[in-house]
């Protein structure tokens, strides 16, 4: 059995209480007994604070894998298995990166593909999505807008991916935003596109988010873990708070899939290709 662990939680520009405010939570989660941990794209250094005119003056400071902050959370994760979010410097380029490690060193990371609104203006994309072996399984992750996009979440699965870790940054509606956030257009598609990925690939999907407010920017919440048939096994609201949920995951994934196995199934010769010439 491998007990997941999924993160609402508010992280700002301030490096060293973002460390502090992770060590309370590891520890909170190592007392739970848990094995993965998934916190919240831009754990360290925060997300940005308007997504239309992002404020070039104000972005999250640029670190690397090898920065005191990363380390420090590396050190202090021993046995377990924990995803974090933050902004990756490489030369003048800067991305919104996710890496996955463990006090044994760096499992994997991601780049975020995807891109929404003016994001583009201040984070270069990525180009890949590439699972990787950790001591809880195969793991692949995506990063908030990603999870919009089914290729993203079916080419991990297809690379043998059976626990998919999205971090996420996102926000209530900035055009039509509701006044109360479960009623928000933004909350409803950011529980449904969980649900639909985990149920479409027949995985684990762990779902972390960002709380509170940055800028313009007012945060979901609703951490979640999802099982292979796409049930909600465990949640948190919209305020901060850790969602745990205990499941055998080769046993469930391998249940899910003894009788329809999508992934098999496929017909991609049947799927028409468009803009290309004979």
């Amino acid at each position: 059995m491998t007990r997941i662990g999924a993160v609402a939680a508010h992280f700002g520009r301030d490096l060293d209480r973002a460390v502090a405010k992770v060590e309370g939570i590891v520890a909170d989660a190592r007392a739970a007994g848990v094995d993965l941990l998934v916190l919240p794209d831009a754990t360290l250094g925060g997300y940005l604070s308007d997504l239309r005119h992002p404020d070039p003056s104000a972005l999250p400071p640029g670190l690397s894998e090898d920065s005191y902050p990363v380390q420090r959370i590396r050190a202090m994760a021993g046995p377990m298995v924990v995803c974090l979010g933050y902004s990756e410097q490489v030369d003048d380029l800067l991305y919104n990166a996710a890496v996955c490690v463990s006090g044994d060193g760096v499992l994997g990371r991601h780049r975020k593909v995807h891109q929404p609104a003016g994001e583009s203006l201040v984070y270069a994309a990525g180009d890949r999505f590439e699972p990787f072996d950790t001591p809880v399984g195969r793991l692949g992750m995506l990063i908030d807008y990603d999870k919009t996009f089914p290729e993203a979440a079916r080419s991990l699965a297809q690379g043998g991916a059976t626990i998919l870790a999205c971090l996420s940054a996102w926000p209530a509606s900035v055009t039509d935003r509701a006044s109360r956030l479960p009623q928000d257009r933004q909350s409803r598609l950011f529980d449904l596109y969980d649900c639909a990925r985990a149920a479409e690939n027949q995985v684990v999907w762990v779902s972390s988010n960002q709380t509170g407010v940055m800028g313009g920017l007012r945060f979901l919440g609703q951490a979640k873990v999802v099982g292979p048939g796409g049930d909600i096994l465990a949640r948190t609201s919209s305020k901060g708070g850790l969602a745990i949920a205990e499941i055998d995951v080769a046993a469930e994934v391998a249940r899910s899939r003894r009788l329809l196995h999508h992934l098999a199934e496929l017909a991609p010769h049947a799927y028409l290709a468009h803009g290309t010439e004979d």
